[in-house]
């Protein structure tokens, strides 16, 4: 859906109900909802002014520029990317961003922590995920680089790491 003022995708939907006349809604890029913000509301949209207000983290212009502009040092990924897509890019940046996150967390969970099922295997530690999402990366540039040998090399690393305990072969061959 696209910004009642521009083009841009709207980012923010907000619907008013207290209206006599009916629900007054609004779809609001990030840009206009930052600008409706700094104006005056008119008396029927200072409840959607606050909302939208609530929904930014009552921060301004600037500290969110600032904000976006802050991006995981393991995958790369800005908080202004995070935002626009919705998903984050490595188990990592629920650490780096973890400030940034919590109010969002509370407002849409009630909650910070997990309450529920949790995975049978582990899927290992935060660093060892970090340490194996920027050796594959570190691959990737050596295959752009085309030095195969050490990207091999980072490839035998990183299977390591996901198969620490190696099952026993089974070999046919052997007689007794």
């Amino acid at each position: 859906m696209k910004c009642q003022f521009c083009e841009k995708p709207a980012t923010f939907h907000i619907t008013e109900l207290t209206e006599p006349v009916g629900p007054q809604v609004m779809h609001l890029c990030e840009e206009h909802a930052k600008g409706f913000l700094n104006k005056e509301a008119s008396p029927p949209m200072t409840a959607i002014a606050s909302a939208l207000a609530k929904q930014l983290g009552g921060q301004s212009g600037d500290a969110l520029e600032e904000l976006d502009q802050k991006e995981c040092p393991v995958c790369g990924i800005s908080f202004f990317e995070f935002r626009n897509s919705g998903r984050l890019g490595c188990p990592y940046d629920y650490t780096h961003f973890e400030s940034d996150l919590r109010p969002l967390l509370i407002n849409v969970h009630d909650k910070t922590e997990h309450v529920g099922k949790k995975p049978t295997r582990s899927a290992g530690t935060a660093d060892s995920l970090a340490k194996m999402i920027g050796l594959r990366r570190e691959m990737e540039e050596a295959i752009e680089r085309e030095d195969y040998e050490r990207a091999s090399e980072i490839r035998d690393e990183i299977k390591a790491m996901e198969d620490p305990i190696a099952p026993p072969s089974t070999s046919s061959d052997t007689q007794s």
